[in-house]
């Protein structure tokens, strides 16, 4: 019997489906296309491709680390993370799409064999110490966002409605938690918008005229 929370299985299964999708567009990825800029500055497609992966390495350890009872960093240090994505990003095109599905099934693999006991453990990612069960949630948008910010077709218009509608929850008591008391309402403008697009304001992806970022990220 599946003992997972019913909102981790849904992160899960949301995360599983967004992998499938991001694979299957970067499937015939050639060199080109991969030092093409990217829709974020200063990073290539294949630079994109290389911190999608090394995000996976990094909940791996977290995963493993927990099943031993230890708290274990993401990345080493914030400047190793920013090398070895500098270091990878020019790799072949073949060779960035082997390492993003290798990653990605080392990365699934682990949710389906963890324990409850691993479940209830946690890492320690930029923010501190982070629930295991919280990783699928925090990956299944590290997947849309940055499969949007390849700037291959796929855009936030195209995130999943599951996603938005998730995710949209989480990003605004994100933004009430920034924000002094009284004043945790996000603006008419925002709430005004449809949900894809609030959201990609609320991720930084988009502006909404009339409105500053909204500068959670």
């Amino acid at each position: 019997m599946n003992s997972l929370a019913p909102d981790v299985q849904r992160d899960i299964n949301g995360c599983r489906a967004a992998h499938a999708r991001l694979l299957d567009d970067i499937a015939g990825l050639d060199d080109e296309r991969a030092r093409r800029p990217s829709m974020l500055p200063e990073w290539s497609v294949g630079h994109v491709l290389t911190h999608l992966a090394r995000n996976a390495d990094g909940l791996v350890g977290m995963i493993d680390g927990a099943a031993r009872g230890q708290l274990v960093p993401q990345y080493p240090s914030m400047e190793a993370r920013t090398e070895g994505i500098e270091a990878g990003a020019g790799r072949p095109a073949d060779v960035l799409v082997g390492d993003l599905r290798n990653s990605i099934g080392r990365l699934e693999q682990r949710w389906a064999d963890a324990t409850p006991a691993t479940w209830a453990g946690s890492g320690l990612t930029a923010s501190g110490p982070t629930a295991i069960a919280d990783l699928p949630g925090r990956r299944w948008r590290e997947v849309e966002v940055h499969h949007a910010d390849l700037g291959l077709g796929f855009s936030w218009s195209d995130w999943s409605g599951e996603f938005v509608r998730v995710d949209l929850v989480r990003m605004h008591m994100l933004w009430a938690s920034r924000r002094p008391m009284g004043m945790t309402t996000l603006p008419d403008a925002a709430l005004a918008a449809p949900p894809h697009e609030r959201l990609a304001w609320l991720l930084g992806r988009t502006a909404i005229a009339g409105l500053e970022p909204a500068g959670i990220y």
